[in-house]
């Protein structure tokens, strides 16, 4: 069936996913960025991330992402989806440290759907997303960070098996 299509009409359904797959490949490229490449189904990664998130006591405060209001207007993207992670003890800790540190939460956890259906998940590590303010909230804050990034690699660990 194919045979009888130009070249580029054969190509275009790769083409299309090329972009996609680009920005998930630089994810790791990023620095600070922890990327765990997993063989489940993007909502099935989605799910399993929310009852990680839950199982070590923080909490889904946000979330986002572009391939529904694409699919409205008719537009399709594979699945991607921004989940802010925090809860409310972590966030008067840090704000008697330093309120400008507050402006990083949520922490976010970012789910992105590859070519083949199966789905990736990355963050920042909340270490490396508070250092900037770690000369103005402390030692502390750090000890913060750590431990926040500690969540962060066993909800990882739990939501990609």
């Amino acid at each position: 069936m194919f045979g009888r299509l130009p070249r580029f009409v054969r190509i275009l359904p790769t083409l299309m996913f090329l972009p996609f797959a680009a920005v998930a490949a630089d994810l790791s490229d990023q620095p600070g960025w922890a990327v765990h490449a997993t063989d489940k189904p993007y909502a099935d990664l989605i799910l399993d991330l929310s009852a990680a998130v839950k199982a070590n006591g923080l909490i889904v405060v946000t979330q986002a992402g572009p391939t529904k209001a694409a699919a409205a207007r008719g537009i399709t993207i594979p699945g991607n989806r921004v989940i802010g992670v925090f809860n409310n003890d972590y966030a008067v800790r840090v704000l008697n440290l330093s309120t400008a540190a507050m402006i990083e939460a949520p922490i976010r956890f970012y789910v992105t759907e590859e070519p083949d259906g199966s789905a990736t998940l990355s963050y920042k590590t909340p270490s490396f997303v508070f250092a900037p303010y770690v000369q103005t909230g402390g030692t502390a804050l750090q000890e913060i960070a750590d431990e926040l990034t500690h969540r962060f690699d066993e909800i990882a660990e739990i939501a990609i098996r």
